[in-house]
């Protein structure tokens, strides 16, 4: 059985493959993720800033999504985003 340490290691070591998935991955637009998953990267980036928070580390939503992006929002967006249709 797996003691504390190990099983946040081991959450640790599963969010940073979600999120190098999501930074490969980009040809999955946000919108598709939510309408099929129920989640997207500025999900996931918001969850970051919000467990940062509890913590009192100071964070701001532009530096978690860069975590989560692997580049600023901004670039990602003008890089790989697609037009609605």
């Amino acid at each position: 059985m797996m003691d504390d340490r190990q099983r946040k290691e081991i959450e640790a070591a599963a969010f940073r493959r979600l999120v190098e998935h999501l930074q490969e991955r980009t040809d999955v637009q946000n919108i598709d993720l939510m309408e099929t998953a129920g989640f997207c990267r500025n999900c996931v980036s918001g969850w970051y800033l919000e467990a940062a928070d509890e913590r009192g580390v100071p964070l701001s939503k532009d530096e978690a999504r860069k975590i989560v992006y692997g580049m600023p929002y901004d670039a990602w967006k003008a890089k790989f985003q697609t037009k609605l249709s």
